[in-house]
């Protein structure tokens, strides 16, 4: 199959361009990428949308606003609280969704949790949250801080050190500081009894070093039916990996 995605736009309801890329034919999943990353790096790049397209599904791939090929807003009016799950929901009307799956990774699982506690969407069949402990869905803010400290603080950090591999990755991903400072006022919260409330079949999916957001084993024994599968890796380093791909593929297949 080929890996060359389909990019395509529609406008946010405060008039903000966004952009989503799709790949294969079938029932549609909605996989959002996590922050400061953008659909190529975390899907197509290494495959794994390539892997679930060819399991037989229509795979839904946006750009967070602040992202990759949507507009990035300098305007700190674009970043109310909660606008990357009012953008999905966004999406997923523009797009006529009904019967369809939904995920994502890192930030990409935080939005996906604040669609499905905000209720304004057809309920998805499946759900993903990967890349995500239950720390980063119930206190948004430690994470929040530790990326305002590297973009505020941009050249300062020891070669080698975790926050100089978070710039490295930041400039990879051709990603804007001031735009992604506007996206850290946009987290919120999600208590636990709306974790609890998710009934769907979810897979936790996360790299087996991977703590950045909490411990994933946490959220997957808190939600009502949760599958756990821990692949190589740390939070960034097991996107680069084949197994990442192989798990989404046999949950959505």
């Amino acid at each position: 199959m080929s890996q060359e995605a389909r990019t395509h736009h529609f406008t946010a309801s405060d008039g903000v361009r966004l952009a989503w890329h799709e790949l294969g034919e079938g029932r549609p999943v909605v996989l959002i990428h996590g922050y400061m990353s953008d659909a190529h790096t975390n899907w197509l790049r290494y495959g794994h949308a390539a892997k679930v397209a060819a399991a037989g599904r229509r795979v839904i791939m946006p750009d967070l606003r602040g992202h990759g090929a949507s507009e990035r807003p300098h305007d700190a009016a674009a970043y109310p609280p909660d606008i990357l799950a009012v953008d999905g929901e966004a999406l997923v009307a523009h797009l006529g969704l009904t019967d369809y799956d939904l995920g994502g990774y890192s930030l990409g699982a935080r939005t996906t949790m604040r669609m499905l506690a905000r209720g304004h969407v057809p309920a998805p069949g499946r759900v993903v949250f990967a890349g995500m402990g239950l720390e980063g869905l119930l206190d948004t803010q430690r994470r929040a801080g530790h990326f305002r400290d590297i973009l505020e603080n941009l050249g300062s950090f020891e070669r080698g050190s975790p926050k100089w591999m978070v710039e490295a990755f930041l400039k990879t991903t051709k990603g804007d500081p001031q735009a992604l400072l506007g996206i850290l006022d946009t987290f919120v919260d999600t208590p636990r009894a709306a974790i609890e409330a998710v009934t769907q079949p979810v897979l936790v999916l996360a790299g087996e070093e991977d703590d950045d957001n909490g411990s994933h084993a946490e959220l997957a024994a808190l939600l009502p039916d949760a599958t756990l599968v821990e692949t190589p890796g740390g939070h960034m380093s097991c996107v680069i990996k084949p197994e990442l791909g192989d798990a989404l593929a046999d949950f959505l297949r």
